[in-house]
């Protein structure tokens, strides 16, 4: 069983080579600082955008990046799952599934009212995970870049 934690300060090296392979799974080149800031964001306290991790065996093997915010759709908040990666030599073990288990539970504690993600259509695998917990609700995403 793995352990599921939040990410700390000493968790940044372990989380950046993750980071970097889920970056290079999208093929998405982002600059220095934005990873930078997004680390710096994981760990602000007032930050609503944090890190739940998977270990095994104290090694950091995968992590789920998340945020809470209002809804004009139900009275408490939503919890966006925004990135969600498992090292490729821990996958078929079950981390993908412990870490969407282990936000539902937190959300639950929250009082949050949903949890939402999206995916590549393309991404057979990760798309066969998430239809074990519901159907995709038919939405299309659109992203304006400004």
């Amino acid at each position: 069983m793995p352990e599921l934690r939040d990410a700390n300060p000493s968790d940044e090296t372990a989380f950046l080579v993750l980071w970097d392979a889920y970056l290079a799974y999208y093929r998405v080149d982002l600059p220095p600082e934005i990873t930078t800031a997004t680390w710096a964001r994981l760990m602000d306290p007032a930050s609503p955008v944090k890190a739940r991790l998977a270990l095994i065996e104290g090694q950091v093997s995968g992590f789920a990046i998340h945020l809470h915010h209002p809804s004009t759709w139900v009275a408490t908040e939503d919890c966006y799952l925004e990135d969600l990666y498992v090292a490729e030599m821990a996958r078929g073990h079950g981390l993908g599934r412990a870490l969407i288990d282990d936000l539902i539970a937190l959300a639950r504690a929250k009082g949050w009212s949903r949890l939402y993600w999206h995916t590549d259509e393309a991404n057979r695998r990760a798309r066969a995970l998430y239809d074990s917990y519901t159907r995709s609700d038919g939405h299309i995403r659109y992203r304006l870049a400004l």
